[in-house]
């Protein structure tokens, strides 16, 4: 059987368990496989040396009963790494809906006379992770549309849906300038279809000669950010040492090291400072490259009262906004969900608000709140703690939500060579059975992995699963050590 067969296979699998089609008297009892599971991975975590010292949490259950087959500390908090973002979406799905989208909406308090805009343009974010450059153009060429040439007033972002309190409370100070640890506003923009807000993409190429400083390339172009290139390009044989920093408050990129003169290119993101601000300049810059003149200034503001809406865009649907949120376990989005849920239902959207919210309906979806510590949307938090037990009690009272079938496709799927159906799966779990397929949330953090999520076993048996393990000296070792016991449940 061929790849594709195999991978098609699996998804019609897939495809039959989420649409209902197992009929319960299609399932043989799974309570024979609880002391063959015991054993099997009992003996498994007696012998991994990467084990001793750490922690580890397990919980199998039957996706057909709920009837636990196997834990080993099932009930013992943990930190989950991104494996929180199991919640952060099942909430989401079930407060926003499926079919949720975000807005930006350009405003104005001025009128339009002889091409000139005798007032101030205003660009209200209402936390859209997906917006582009290619969006703002959008806007701006209907600006130009609408007969604008000239523009009196200032160019206002207006990031008010959402508090001004940039990163979680539990972020390291080391995490600020990467693109999983960007600056949270309701105002972003992303350089990519992978949606990483607030961040630009930063690519070193070699230079023509040996001596020469590398090429630098960022997206989107703009003058946001400056470049202090540092490094150079050196002989074919010696070592690429390129290294790409934002300095702290800034937004000032420095390129250093050494990058060989027949190499790839090497492509950084980089979260921006104030990722508001960083909207309004590449909306001034739009304007301008359209043709459009602004006499005057560029802001961070409150939007005007007597200002109305002139043009809108929409995001993609929350349900495809999961892919690249759990496939690609995009942290950002996270924190932005936690926050459109506070704004939502409490009407401030903070972190405070968001999380309450979370533990409200993670109440009414059967999770034992009392015994989880939440601090984020995304899992980087190393305060977060959650058994595992409770992942999988989660994993299994979903599946009767109208809006599973959406959460269960944003899952990795094993065995895809494609980018956003595998997600952080890609290089994991080859050693699957034959028609096994697995659809499971990574989790790493220093000191710490998890997977957490579903398998089709060998003998059609679809089994929940959520393996957490901490202080671990070498979270490679615990990818590897989860990829055995899914491997397991696999063949039973």
């Amino acid at each position: 059987m061929t790849i594709k067969l195999k991978l098609l296979a699996k998804i019609l699998i897939i495809i039959f368990m989420i649409s209902g089609l197992f009929l319960k008297s299609d399932f043989v009892s799974l309570t024979a496989y609880s002391s063959s599971l015991k054993k099997e991975i009992s003996d498994l975590l007696s012998m991994e040396p990467a084990l001793k010292g750490g922690i580890t949490g397990i919980s199998v259950r039957s996706a057909n009963t709920g009837e636990i087959l196997f834990e080993h500390n099932g009930d013992l908090r943990l930190r989950p790494a991104s494996n929180l973002k199991l919640f952060t979406a099942a909430t989401a799905l079930s407060i926003l809906g499926k079919t949720y989208q975000f807005k930006t909406e350009i405003l104005t308090d001025g009128l339009i006379r002889n091409g000139t805009l005798n007032g101030n343009l205003f660009i209200k974010g209402y936390g859209d992770p997906t917006l582009q450059t290619s969006d703002i153009d959008q806007l701006v060429k209907s600006i130009k549309n609408s007969g604008v040439k000239v523009i009196r007033g200032d160019i206002v972002g207006d990031d008010t849906w959402y508090d001004d309190v940039r990163y979680s409370i539990d972020l390291p100070w080391s995490d600020e300038s990467t693109y999983y640890g960007a600056a949270v506003s309701a105002l972003t923009c992303s350089p990519s279809n992978d949606y990483d807000a607030g961040t630009v993409i930063v690519e070193v190429r070699p230079g023509k000669m040996i001596g020469d400083p590398p090429i630098i390339s960022i997206t989107p172009e703009t003058s946001y950010v400056t470049i202090h290139n540092r490094a150079k390009t050196v002989d074919v044989d010696q070592k690429k040492t390129v290294a790409i920093s934002r300095g702290h408050g800034t937004n000032t990129i420095f390129i250093e090291g050494a990058i060989p003169i027949r190499s790839s290119l090497q492509r950084e993101w980089i979260g921006v400072w104030e990722p508001t601000q960083y909207v309004v300049r590449l909306f001034k810059e739009s304007l301008m490259k359209h043709g459009i003149r602004v006499l005057g200034n560029e802001k961070v503001g409150v939007t005007s009262q007597s200002a109305r809406v002139i043009l809108s865009h929409s995001s993609i649907p929350l349900s495809e906004l999961l892919i690249s949120f759990m496939k690609l376990s995009n942290n950002g989005h996270g924190e932005m969900l936690v926050k459109e849920m506070g704004r939502i239902h409490q009407k401030e959207g903070s972190w405070e608000k968001g999380l309450e919210v979370v533990r409200g309906q993670l109440d009414l979806l059967g999770v034992k709140t009392d015994n989880l510590v939440l601090r984020d949307g995304s899992g980087l938090s190393h305060v977060n703690h959650i058994p595992a037990n409770e992942i999988s009690n989660l994993l299994y009272t979903i599946q009767k939500e109208d809006w599973f079938p959406d959460f269960y496709r944003s899952l990795p799927l094993s065995g895809s060579g494609e980018r956003l159906l595998a997600g952080t799966l890609s290089n994991r779990l080859h050693l699957l059975p034959e028609n096994s397929a697995v659809s499971a949330k990574t989790g790493t953090l220093t000191t710490v992995s998890s997977l957490s999520g579903y398998v089709i076993t060998k003998s059609g048996q679809t089994l929940i699963f959520s393996i957490i393990i901490n202080s671990l000296l070498d979270e490679s070792e615990g990818k590897k050590i989860e990829d055995k016991i899914v491997t397991i449940l696999a063949n039973q």
